[in-house]
């Protein structure tokens, strides 16, 4: 189908076709109040047609059964509406199609579902668990006119569990999960939600003003999605970004090392949406700024050409740079040792709201937090928030953890940054 699409986009008067395929089988078992809810399988199929002619390009989605005709035709009419842009498609290049990971049955799934519930409530019997273990098969198939024709199969679990805690007026909840390659252990969620459950069995007022605090490998991502913005050549190239000047220079601390690297972890991808292969890239190296990340386009502008960073939002948009992959290099020592030589602060485990956006100013309620004093957990926190900007904070580490985990497809540890404006009932 997809050598039929191209061929019939040549006939039809397209300069130029590219054809991006995605196939993809979800299988997910969903528990709630500790019970088994529901079995699912949920399967997906797309096609996103590209073409150019007289220098305009085209683009058209369809789903499921493919009509080609109407596709190619649909195609060709937008690109009447596109203003004219260089035709930049990947050639061919020596590549082994990549097939990783190993499909999970649902019985093993059932079985890691039950296993984590048992133990929750083994510790806490009067909690409700609600959790979600998967096993997701996608497949990226992807050719052009200039010959190129590769794809790759991805099989990667994950599973969510949040536990509800009820005592009187006071509620609380507490969740994690894991996404690995070939098996998901249900302990590496439910030890962390024991620990955190402990901690909180007495609530503790939290003063405000000026307070370290530490992020866990859970929170973190309140930081990195600001960073992953303003590391995208397309804010560069628009100005938009705080570091589009201040390549090679110092611009957070030099305790943070950031990379992207396509093969490591639950997630790989041997190529982007537009065929460029993906390889590993340093972003920030102690704290200095060394590169930008680029579709072919944003690349082609700044004279710097792909990272191998175009992706597609979805099936109906163009590609644009995206990360995937982001490495944040640990430091060393368990989030207890980190806590252990914390004098006084507060542990974010989880928040309301989104991160600071590109300019790096946040103010966000934390929903899971924890006073500390002289290396001890107190209690939790209520009613408390967080501000500050993003940047500043991480120019102002004082260590990172050694307990780096997978945040979708964002490895990062615990990070604890100087001091941030705390406002809570103390």
């Amino acid at each position: 189908m997809i050598e039929q699409l191209l061929d019939l986009a040549l006939q039809q008067g397209a300069d130029a076709a590219e054809v991006f395929q995605s196939r993809s089988h979800s299988r997910p078992v969903y528990f709630e109040a500790n019970r088994l809810k529901q079995l699912e399988s949920v399967e997906s199929e797309g096609t996103s047609l590209r073409i150019w002619r007289n220098g305009q390009p085209g683009l058209a989605v369809a789903y499921g059964e493919i009509a080609p005709e109407d596709l190619v035709r649909r195609a060709l009419s937008i690109s009447q509406l596109n203003p004219q842009e260089p035709l930049d498609l990947q050639s061919p290049y020596p590549t082994a199609n990549l097939d990783v990971g190993h499909p999970v049955s649902v019985e093993q799934l059932l079985s890691w579902g039950r296993e984590s519930i048992e133990q929750i409530r083994e510790h806490y019997p009067e909690t409700l668990c609600t959790a979600a273990w998967e096993c997701d098969h996608e497949e990226i198939h992807l050719a052009n006119t200039a010959g190129l024709n590769c794809h790759y199969t991805d099989i990667t679990l994950s599973s969510d569990l949040a536990v509800e805690w009820v005592r009187g007026d006071d509620f609380l909840s507490v969740s994690d999960g894991e996404s690995q390659r070939d098996r998901l252990n249900p302990c590496q969620i439910t030890e962390p939600i024991l620990q955190r459950l402990a901690w909180a069995t007495e609530n503790v007022p939290c003063p405000s003003g000026r307070l370290p605090v530490l992020f866990t490998a859970k929170a973190a991502d309140l930081l990195w999605g600001t960073i992953q913005a303003a590391l995208n050549g397309k804010q560069a190239l628009e100005q938009s970004s705080p570091w589009s000047s201040q390549l090679h220079q110092q611009v957070l601390s030099p305790l943070i090392t950031l990379s992207q690297q396509p093969q490591r972890g639950p997630y790989s991808c041997p190529f982007d949406d537009e065929g460029t292969p993906t390889r590993p890239l340093t972003f920030i190296e102690r704290g200095r700024l060394q590169l930008f990340y680029c579709d072919r386009r944003v690349g082609r502008l700044m004279g710097s050409g792909s990272t191998g960073n175009g992706f597609r939002p979805g099936l109906s948009s163009y590609p644009t740079p995206g990360l995937f992959n982001l490495i944040v290099e640990p430091g060393s020592g368990s989030l207890q040792e980190l806590i252990a030589q914390l004098d006084q602060g507060l542990i974010v485990d989880e928040i309301l709201g989104g991160g600071g956006g590109l300019s790096g100013d946040f103010s966000v309620n934390v929903a899971l937090g924890y006073r500390v004093e002289k290396g001890q957990v107190l209690g939790r926190v209520k009613d408390t928030m967080v501000s500050g900007n993003v940047y500043t904070a991480l120019r102002e580490v004082v260590c990172l953890g050694g307990d780096a985990r997978w945040n979708g497809s964002c490895y990062t540890p615990s990070i604890w940054v100087e001091g941030l404006s705390v406002t809570g009932q103390g």
